[in-house]
């Protein structure tokens, strides 16, 4: 049973390594695109690229939605897949159709013509169907590898975790392939080529996925869970005013069967948190209530789910500011990159896009360190079988992306301020994406599995959504305090974020974001102390 575990594990790993190399490929390119094809401002391409990105992450929870209400996992995964393949193909076409792209410029390189609106039109439209597409795939695709693991089953149960692992390894693969050969590919050859092979990559993985189709497990859609969130509210505020009492004399509705009366999902047991949820399970009048209505009376299983997502949702909010630095890999760092001395050797040019490999090499080096030296050690010091519980490594993860931003706004003060700035070379960029990579590391895995872990059988999908649409809202506060900081120091001279990065002052934009990081680390410690999950009581 677990060699048929591990090759259904290889399958979706493959399928996982695959989309994110075409999501890697894209992302690194997107800003040079937009300022290079479609000469947009860098401000204007790197909001455009944090919009997008935004976009696609918050898609996810409409995926998680459909996965876990109507489509199932799987369904919801090949369908968007097919969304996703389309948007590939029209941003192939993008790139490789000149008039879908602005006119050449004339000998006066200061006035050249911008892309017209049907022009712009076409481009985000194939980046919409993108990010719709990836809001089906990414939140689902983690779920459903942990679902071929039996929790009843303890040998198969402590194979998740090492899934988690490898799952987050071959996001890793896949961006090592797309920031190196497809980036490089796409330098030499042009963007037709840089998007093109991702395109049939992308089919491939399709193909990969289907291919298992036979030997996977499948579990049933279980119903809106935002439907159920909200009757239990509608249902708990009603009792409210009709004099409804929680006390340990009431005894709350759950139904007598072995399982819940969510389709498939397991009965949940009390918990004394958000008693005012209690209400909606109280039962006034056993001969009059119809107890087959939930708009009108709730199980315990029913309000447990809801109290579940409020005791996350203050982990989730405090974790958003990591977001808001990684964003920077795909806008300023990248900027930063382009302007400083990429060549490695007589006849090699570093691509600008590649920079973000440093970032994946972390990965590489810290998970396999962590998970074969670190963790038994811990484990004889915490006894804890994780070594770390999640949220203690969720938490270095945070501590250490202060350390990437604060050495961001280091770097690029030495290259403003010297002398030789026009030559400096690009390897003095790599410790920012390093360290911001050993972030991502503790962090992403650690919300993996915090949130598989807490999430009731109802909702996997909706709370591996939630944790990563946390990057799509970091995006879009990059995006706002982009704004706020053109609108206080200005566009023009003495502006900290410029076209020209050399009349810039990213420095101090970088010291902010490290500002940020550190009081929101200081909120999560505050909210992780104090949380209690539900396997507590």
């Amino acid at each position: 049973m677990l060699k048929k575990l591990w090759k259904i594990a290889c399958l979706i790993v493959a399928n996982e390594a695959a989309e994110r190399l075409s999501a890697f490929t894209v992302s690194a390119s997107l800003v040079l695109y937009l300022t290079k094809e479609m000469r947009e401002s860098l401000p204007d391409a790197a909001t455009h690229v944090s919009d997008w990105v935004g976009a696609t992450y918050l898609l996810m929870l409409v995926g998680a939605f459909l996965a876990d209400a109507y489509l199932g996992r799987y369904l919801t995964v090949i369908l968007s897949s097919a969304v996703y393949l389309v948007g590939m193909i029209m941003l192939t076409i993008s790139a490789s159709v000149t008039s879908l792209r602005p006119a050449p410029c004339n000998t006066d390189t200061s006035n050249c013509p911008s892309a017209t609106p049907g022009q712009s039109a076409f481009l985000y439209s194939a980046l919409a169907l993108v990010a719709l597409g990836t809001g089906g795939v990414k939140p689902n695709v983690p779920s459903f590898g942990a679902d071929q693991h039996d929790e009843n089953d303890e040998r198969e149960l402590s194979y998740k975790y090492t899934f988690f692992n490898l799952f987050f390894l071959s996001i890793k693969v896949g961006a090592l392939l797309g920031l190196t050969v497809m980036v490089y590919i796409e330098q030499e050859k042009g963007y037709a080529w840089g998007f093109g092979l991702p395109t049939g990559i992308m089919f491939a993985s399709v193909v990969i996925l289907a291919a298992g189709f036979p030997r996977y497990r499948y579990k049933k859609p279980m119903g809106s869970v935002f439907t159920r969130f909200i009757q239990v509210i509608v249902v708990a505020v009603k009792n409210h005013f009709k004099g409804a009492k929680v006390s340990p004399e009431v005894k709350l509705y759950e139904v007598a069967t072995e399982e819940s009366d969510i389709l498939g999902a397991r009965k949940l047991s009390h918990t004394p948190q958000y008693r005012f949820l209690d209400k909606a399970a109280v039962m006034e009048d056993p001969e009059t209530t119809d107890i087959t209505n939930r708009w009108k009376l709730c199980t315990v299983t029913q309000v447990e789910e809801l109290k579940t997502f409020l005791r996350v949702f203050p982990v989730w909010a405090s974790t958003i500011a990591l977001s808001l630095s990684l964003a920077q890999q795909s806008t300023f760092f990248l900027a930063q990159s382009k302007i400083l001395d990429r060549n490695l050797g007589p006849n090699f040019v570093i691509p600008a896009g590649s920079m973000q490999v440093f970032a994946v090499i972390n990965a590489f080096i810290t998970v396999p360190i962590y998970e074969k030296i670190v963790v038994p050690i811990i484990q004889r010091k915490t006894n804890h079988h994780r070594g770390l519980t999640s949220l203690q490594r969720m938490g270095l993860g945070l501590f250490i992306s202060i350390f990437a931003l604060a050495s961001a706004s280091a770097i690029e003060h030495m290259r403003r301020t010297s002398s030789n700035r026009n030559s400096l070379s690009v390897f003095w960029l790599v410790p920012q994406f390093f360290i911001l990579g050993g972030a991502e590391s503790f962090t992403y895995v650690g919300q993996l599995e915090f949130f598989y872990d807490e999430a009731t059988d109802g909702m996997k999908s909706v709370c591996g959504a939630l944790f990563l649409s946390e990057i799509g809202i970091g995006s879009w506060v990059n995006t706002a305090l982009v704004k706020i900081v053109e609108r206080a120091t200005g566009t023009g001279e003495g502006g900290w974020l410029r076209d020209d990065l050399n009349d810039s002052k990213l420095d101090y934009y970088y010291a902010i974001l490290a500002a940020i990081s550190a009081v929101n680390l200081f909120l999560y410690v505050w909210v992780a102390r104090r949380y209690k999950g539900r396997h507590q009581g």
